[in-house]
């Protein structure tokens, strides 16, 4: 089915009545003989990223959040998952001050940020950008919009703010959704 902005729309409306979380990466192997028990038997999102080494600050806010159980569930979903490094771009502070119990609000407005209902792969995402000329709005579980565009071969993410980030791995399958990795943080209106 193609992915456009009025179906990532109804999706990630359909997925906010369940909370959202993010954390882990890991690409299990699936066997040519059962595709269905294999992505039952992958990790999920959250064990995906867990597992990656480059994602322990994503996890950690993640679990700040209260969103793990979420982003383990069915979904499916799609995460833009921030490195470390890209967390680490943040101004000082940043992520301390967003993971205190306080900041619960700000910081799971911020994850689900990066999270679509629904899954998307890295071709349907360039269709999409195809498609409308150029550039496509994603809506994202939280409500707010992301733009997507090509620049040469590397799909391009810019935020509420204007700010851009280019995803660096694609197509990390997991068995509730996909990951694609970042090398920035998004930060909504």
């Amino acid at each position: 089915m193609p992915v456009t902005p009025k179906t990532l729309k109804s999706a990630a409306f359909a997925a906010i009545a369940a909370t959202t979380g993010l954390a882990a990466f890991a690409a299990a192997p699936v066997a040519a003989h059962d595709h269905k028990t294999a992505a039952k038997t992958a990790p999920n999102i959250v064990e995906t990223a867990q597992s990656t080494g480059v994602h322990n600050t994503l996890v950690a806010a993640v679990t700040a959040a209260g969103l793990g159980e979420t982003l383990s569930s069915p979904g499916p979903f799609t995460v833009f998952a921030p490195t470390d490094t890209a967390f680490a771009k943040l101004p000082d502070g940043t992520v301390a001050t967003l993971v205190k119990p306080e900041n619960k609000g700000t910081l799971t407005t911020i994850l689900t940020y990066h999270a679509v209902a629904g899954k998307v792969t890295a071709g349907d995402l360039v269709a999409l950008i195809n498609k409308h000329g150029g550039s496509a709005t994603i809506d994202t579980i939280s409500g707010g919009k992301l733009t997507a565009r090509l620049s040469g071969d590397t799909v391009i993410i810019t935020d509420a703010k204007g700010r851009a980030a280019a995803v660096t791995q694609t197509d990390v399958m997991t068995s509730n959704g996909v990951i694609h990795v970042t090398d920035g943080v998004f930060l909504p209106a």
